[in-house]
């Protein structure tokens, strides 16, 4: 089983994805801090947000397997610089999160994840758990 970080900017949907993935109830909570809860390192989007926090993205990075770029599919822009995921020594997926809430195509999501050094992409709504089983198996969780 493999333990994700997951980064994106703040109201990207971390927090519920983390509770989704846990199976927990999906309530809104704001991160202030590094948090750990199971196989997830839910990250403040103040992290991505401030490039004086890039170090300790780096650093908390150390203790996962795996780097979760989220971009939500209602947003138009990305907050991650192109190439950004090569500078973790780990393997990077992207997650267009909020899939429930676009009527649009999210091609311009996934372009910005791959731009952003995503290797494989995965689409989900929490509110209709939508995609969580796939990124579960990725992850090789065993219906946990």
């Amino acid at each position: 089983m493999k333990k994700i970080m997951l980064i994106g900017q703040v109201g990207s949907g971390k927090t519920s994805l983390t509770q989704a993935l846990n199976n927990e109830k999906v309530e809104y909570k704001k991160t202030q801090a590094m948090e750990y809860s199971n196989l997830v390192i839910d990250t403040p989007g103040e992290y991505i947000e401030n490039r004086n926090y890039y170090n300790a993205l780096i650093t908390e990075a150390v203790d996962a397997d795996v780097i979760g770029l989220i971009q939500p599919c209602n947003k138009e822009l990305s907050i991650f610089p192109p190439g950004f995921g090569s500078i973790f020594s780990k393997p990077v997926i992207g997650i267009i999160t909020k899939v429930d809430l676009c009527d649009k195509d999210i091609k311009t999501s996934e372009e910005y994840l791959i731009e952003s050094g995503a290797e494989e992409i995965f689409k989900v709504s929490v509110i209709e758990n939508l995609g969580i089983e796939n990124i579960k198996s990725y992850l090789h969780w065993n219906n946990s």
